[in-house]
C-alpha cells in the first residue's frame, strides 16, 4: 500500500469516528527522505498547482465533509518547500503556508532540500474552527505558536516528523518535545495538535545505509479524536489577561 493510500484510509478512519480536522503527518506521501543529501529526490518535488496528492485530498474532503492541511513537497520554479496546504470541508483550497525553520544536523538534511519559508505565519478559516498550521521544527520556536494565536488561530496543529537521533542511541527527545508543545498550548491557551512518523525508515545514502526510528508520541499519534468547546476557550485566553498584558514594546 503506497503513503498516499494510506493516508486517505487514515482520513477516513478519523472520520467515522467523528473527526472533522484531521491531521496528517509532515511529508507523508512517502519516506522521510531528508535523512541524507541526494539529488534525485528533487523528483519528488511537485509545484502547488494541480498537485495530484492535494487535487486528491480536495476530493476526499468534499466527500467526507472534513478539514485536511496536506502536507507536501512543493517545487515552485528554482525554490523548494516544505509547505502545506490547508483543505476545507467542500474542499475549497484556503492557502498555503511554508515551513518558516528549516533544520540541518544528522538525519535532519533539511536545509539541503527546502528553501526557508516565505509566506509568514498563517491562520485559515476553515468550516469548524480558525486554525494555524506550522510544520514540525517549526514547534520548537514559542513565535510561531504565539504569532499564530495573535492572528485569530483557535488551534494549532503540527505535523511533524521526528525520531531518536542517529548520531546519539541514547538520546531521547520525546518528552522534551511533548514540553514545549505543551507550553504553546498553556502560554496560549489553545488546544495544539501533533501529528507524527511512526516505525523505523531506511534509506541509502552515499555513505551506506541511515536509519531513524520515528517514535510517534503524537497528540494525534495514529487516530485520536478530541472535541473543543472553542468560545468556553475563548472566554478562558481573555480571563487570564496573557495577551491584553503582553508587552511587545519590551
Amino acid at each position: 500500500m503506497n503513503q498516499n493510500t494510506f493516508g486517505c484510509r487514515l482520513v477516513r478512519a478519523a472520520h467515522k469516528k467523528g473527526a472533522n480536522i484531521i491531521l496528517i503527518l509532515e511529508l507523508f506521501e512517502g519516506y522521510y527522505f531528508c535523512q541524507a543529501q541526494n539529488e534525485d529526490f528533487f523528483h519528488r518535488a511537485k509545484p502547488c498547482k494541480e498537485h495530484p496528492t492535494i487535487l486528491r485530498m480536495q476530493k476526499l474532503a468534499k466527500e467526507l465533509g472534513v478539514v485536511i492541511p496536506v502536507s507536501f513537497f512543493e517545487d515552485a520554479n528554482n525554490a523548494h518547500y516544505n509547505s502545506v496546504v490547508v483543505i476545507d470541508a467542500d474542499g475549497t483550497d484556503l492557502g498555503l503556508y511554508r515551513k518558516s525553520h528549516i533544520p540541518d544536523g544528522p538525519g535532519y538534511q533539511e536545509k539541503f532540500y527546502f528553501n526557508p519559508g516565505d509566506t509568514g505565519f498563517k491562520t485559515f478559516q476553515t468550516t469548524f474552527a480558525k486554525i494555524g498550521v506550522g510544520i514540525c521544527w517549526d514547534q520548537w520556536f514559542p513565535e510561531a505558536a504565539r504569532a499564530m494565536v495573535l492572528l485569530g488561530a483557535e488551534i494549532v496543529f503540527y505535523p511533524t516528523a521526528i525520531g531518536y537521533e542517529p548520531q546519539d542511541d541514547g538520546l531521547d527527545t520525546r518528552n522534551h518535545w511533548k514540553r514545549v508543545m505543551q507550553g504553546h498550548a498553556g502560554a496560549n491557551l489553545v488546544p495544539l495538535v501533533a501529528s507524527n512518523r511512526i516505525s523505523k525508515e531506511i534509506i541509502d545514502t552515499e555513505h551506506g545505509k541511515s536509519e531513524i526510528t520515528f517514535y510517534g508520541n503524537s497528540f494525534i499519534a495514529a487516530i485520536l479524536v478530541a472535541e473543543f468547546d472553542l468560545d468556553k476557550i475563548k472566554s478562558k485566553r481573555h480571563s487570564w489577561g496573557i495577551f491584553h498584558n503582553r508587552r511587545p514594546d519590551l
